[in-house]
């Protein structure tokens, strides 16, 4: 990965989420064209700075690099440790996973007649490069675990809201929902914006 920064990669990214948003706003425009963007993104592997790819020893980390100013979308770098897993969780909006580095396992499950989770259909083995959805409509809860028990997996995230802000559920095995709000990782975000800086790198 060079030394440089492409800062610009993630800026341009944003700024056409940002103009998609205003432009064709229902979901699926939403998760088929910035999938194509999200996808782009992630085919290279220079512009996320290391302060945002850093495993934690206990847990995933979940940083946030970009907030929307009105709130309607969020990227966030997902960093897995080996062999780190998330519980079976929900979104409550959509979302989009495209993995940057190493691979992940995602478990779809779904709600039964009698309001507990199971799991639906088989997990996916989501390699780099991969783009996949979650929604309320087309399937919101699953498990995501980094699929190396010995290497660093990183995916990153675009939300339809603030996410570390919206009041979701995981399920426990024991049954029944638990309510949380993730919050984030970090307390300072990329500076995306210093193009000046850019600009003086010969």
């Amino acid at each position: 990965m060079s030394q440089f920064v492409r800062h610009d990669r993630l800026r341009t990214f944003v700024e056409r989420f940002a103009t998609l948003l205003d432009e064709a706003p229902a979901e699926a425009s939403l998760l088929n064209t910035g999938g194509i963007y999200l996808r782009e993104l992630i085919a290279h592997d220079d512009w996320l700075p290391e302060a945002y790819a850093r495993p934690d020893p206990e847990r995933y980390q979940q940083y946030l690099l970009h907030a929307d100013s009105r709130q309607r979308f969020s990227v966030v770098s997902f960093v897995w440790g080996p062999g780190q897993a998330t519980p079976v969780h929900d979104h409550t909006v959509w979302g989009l996973i495209g993995v940057l580095r190493g691979a992940e396992i995602a478990q779809p499950y779904c709600l039964n007649e009698h309001g507990t989770v199971i799991a639906s259909g088989t997990a996916r083995r989501l390699e780099s490069g991969t783009v996949d959805a979650v929604s309320p409509h087309i399937g919101d809860i699953h498990r995501v675990s980094n699929a190396y028990p010995d290497r660093v997996s990183i995916s990153i995230h675009v939300y339809g809201a603030n996410i570390g802000a919206v009041s979701r559920s995981v399920y426990p095995e024991q049954g029944g929902r638990k309510a949380f709000i993730s919050g984030y990782s970090n307390d300072a975000l990329p500076n995306i914006w210093n193009v000046s800086r850019e600009l003086a790198i010969p």
